[in-house]
């Protein structure tokens, strides 16, 4: 599973950008737009930067039938659920994706599914296209083999280009997701021309946000400021170009950031997660929370879920907020920040999310920058996304990794 926007796929941006997905910022929107169905958490990649949870291996058990997830896409949509992700993992490892593809069809949703490529036929693509499914996006890693395999720890990097082929000539808009980190932001000209020669019609530059397996590789991970802002600064010369037709989507990672982004757009307001075991999550990480029960579809469903469940109602607006949170101009703006990330870096999940530099606790992400910068602290092995890893980190034999957080990531 590729890292992208933390949910939101480019062409969901382009359509609500500028309209802050539909919601004044000083409104809560109840209602769910967005659905992620995170189908499985097995994957045939690796990957140094994966936003799944570490410790994943505890929740590949007990996935949900066919018949489960359609029983969820319906009850979303009676919520009002109008876009549908399919992710993981690597969804194409389950046989039923298109059945679920039918129903999403059948039930109003626009598709997107989110896939490594790995598992993408020709006869799985012509089924999808029959099926209704509007759109793939495809993680790309690299212009080159080395870096491609590297920080997959596969040998996928011709199987990519096969399947971008595929995608295009099945008639579907081009989307790459590519997440920039130290190992290939120095080639992101090279990148966009790579995505250009494909033929993309959107790609998302996704620099890598610190959860999951990209936390527990941080330091290895986080490329310099300069390196950033460099990156940046040939994204908007491409797209300054009068020839260039790609859209083009440069997420700013948080921790290069004097304000943090209002995560998820604001916690329970449009975007709802079903996890492959059936857990309701308002975001990728909110498992590391201490104190919260998620609901599962199992037991009372997604409109319980949603609309009076604890989980879900707990950081809903504003009135949770702590100082200097409460009484900030800009509040309403970015709403504190992410919860995860202000739990997992400070141990208080009510804190300023520490990429604020007005929060008490921003030393540790100036910390994080300089431990990023410390060579024997980036000659450390990645550890990789794996179930030998996950088993590893859940036993505790990872703790040199994980334990200056204040949860598993």
């Amino acid at each position: 599973m590729t890292q992208a926007s933390l949910g939101q796929s480019v062409v969901q941006k382009e359509i609500h950008a500028s309209q802050n997905n539909g919601v004044a910022a000083n409104i809560t929107q109840t209602q769910p737009l967005w659905l992620l169905a995170e189908v499985t958490y097995r994957c045939p990649l690796h990957c140094a930067f994966c936003y799944n949870p570490t410790d994943y291996d505890k929740h590949t058990q007990n996935e949900l039938t066919t018949e489960q997830w359609i029983d969820a896409l319906r009850d979303a949509r009676k919520l009002g659920a109008i876009q549908l992700g399919i992710s993981g993992g690597e969804p194409l490892l389950r046989d039923d994706i298109e059945d679920i593809v039918i129903e999403a069809k059948k039930l109003g949703y626009y598709s997107n599914l989110i896939t490594s490529g790995v598992g993408l036929t020709e006869k799985r693509i012509k089924a999808f296209k029959e099926g209704g499914l509007d759109h793939i996006q495809l993680s790309m890693h690299d212009i080159t083999e080395e870096i491609n395999n590297f920080i997959t720890n596969t040998k996928t990097f011709e199987l990519k280009k096969k399947v971008a082929a595929m995608i295009k000539d099945h008639g579907y808009p081009m989307v790459l997701n590519v997440v920039m980190h130290r190992y290939n932001i120095g080639h992101i000209k090279e990148i966009l021309e790579m995505a250009e020669a494909l033929g993309a019609d959107y790609i998302e530059l996704a620099n890598t946000q610190y959860y999951g397996w990209s936390l527990v590789n941080r330091n290895q991970l986080m490329p310099l400021k300069e390196q950033v802002d460099h990156a940046e600064a040939v994204t908007n010369e491409f797209r300054a170009n009068p020839n260039n037709k790609m859209k083009i989507f440069f997420v700013v990672p948080d921790y290069f950031s004097d304000r943090p982004k209002k995560c998820m757009n604001g916690w329970g307001e449009i975007f709802m997660i079903v996890t492959a075991n059936g857990d309701v999550l308002p975001c990728h990480s909110a498992r590391v929370l201490p104190n919260m029960q998620f609901p599962n579809v199992r037991e009372k469903g997604l409109e319980w879920a949603w609309n009076d469940s604890p989980a879900f109602n707990k950081y809903r607006g504003d009135s949770w907020m702590k100082e200097p949170c409460r009484s900030c101009s800009e509040k309403e703006n970015d709403l504190g920040g992410c919860r995860c990330q202000a739990f997992l870096l400070s141990g208080d999940a009510e804190a300023a999310d520490p990429v604020c530099s007005k929060s008490p606790h921003h030393h540790l992400i100036e910390k994080a920058i300089e431990d990023s910068k410390n060579p024997v602290l980036t000659a450390q092995p990645i550890v990789f996304r794996n179930d030998k890893n996950s088993k590893k980190i859940i036993a505790g034999e990872l703790n040199d990794r994980v334990d200056e957080f204040h949860a598993l990531p």
